[in-house]
């Protein structure tokens, strides 16, 4: 079998910042505890259980002003996709300790919708219903800013006339996010347009097309949370034409999907552990596709 390593892959610069943040305040004996990290750091489990034998606690849920009550005394973190500015002032409030791990490129987008809100902009917010990055977004300013996937989600709001904005999550996909956009375009013309899918989000979905074409079939190893690694999974079969499939292990992997093929392309989303990754790739390295052991035995 052969084995084609997609690069970029894998933990991208705001993960390694997040995680590296919460290890030193788990390490450092000053730091107020216990150390709650207010939702997953990111989403892959296996981050998640790395950081919890340090001690730090992860409290699971969508709605982080929720999640905040359940935390009285010690530190809080706040995770690489962003809270609303409610969620900063309640902890303040509850006299917690602050560490903020947001990746700079959602802070960036934070900074972009208040700036816009300013200048009395309607935010149309391309995102994920349930993810915690638009949720964050959202509440830097909640009068401004709807919350849409696709542009049929604008239907029935009164936007004629208003000075309009669109904004994106950081991990969706490159090619949807395109399609959505030219369609608000076509809808509402003097829309202005701010893409702030991240650097690292869209050279991992385009090298994931470009090395698929070479390959029968695609292995992207991540969490099934993930949306970023979802994405992976998504472009190469709707923009490669290849078979592509998402694993949490090398447990995951159906032989079946696998049987006939001789090329195997490998990548994993920006929350996943090289770790992981790498016996994908050993286990795909060393492995004999039916038709070889049927012709040894």
């Amino acid at each position: 079998m052969e084995v084609v390593k997609i690069t970029p892959r894998g933990y991208c610069y705001g993960v390694v910042d997040a995680m590296k943040m919460v290890r030193q305040i788990a390490e450092n004996p000053t730091a107020k505890k216990p150390i709650f990290v207010l939702g997953l750091i990111v989403h892959n489990r296996h981050a998640v259980d790395e950081l919890n034998r340090y001690g730090v606690i992860s409290l699971d849920g969508e709605n982080r002003l929720e999640l905040i009550e359940k935390v009285s005394q010690g530190t809080v973190v706040f995770t690489a996709h962003g809270v609303s500015q409610a969620v900063r002032r309640r902890a303040e409030e509850k006299g917690l300790d602050i560490v903020d791990a947001t990746c700079p490129d959602v802070t960036r987008t934070h900074d972009l919708i208040r700036r816009l809100a300013d200048a009395d902009y309607t935010n149309l917010s391309i995102g994920r219903r349930g993810h915690p990055e638009p949720a964050g977004a959202m509440g830097e300013a909640p009068d401004h800013v709807r919350l849409i996937e696709t542009a049929a989600d604008t239907d029935g709001l009164d936007l004629q006339g208003r000075r309009l904005a669109v904004v994106t999550q950081t991990t969706l996909s490159r090619w949807d996010t395109e399609q959505t956009i030219q369609e608000l375009q076509a809808r509402y013309p003097q829309i202005e347009v701010f893409n702030e899918i991240c650097l690292a989000t869209q050279l991992r979905q385009e090298a994931a097309v470009r090395e698929a074409e070479r390959c029968d079939v695609v292995i992207v190893v991540g969490d099934v949370r993930s949306n970023n690694s979802n994405r992976l999974v998504q472009v190469v079969r709707e923009q490669a034409g290849r078979p592509a499939y998402l694993v949490d292990t090398v447990g995951d992997i159906d032989p079946a999907w696998l049987e006939g093929k001789t090329t195997v392309g490998v990548t994993a989303g920006s929350s996943t552990p090289s770790p992981i990754t790498r016996e994908v790739v050993q286990f795909l390295e060393g492995y004999e596709t039916a038709g070889a052991t049927a012709s040894r035995s």
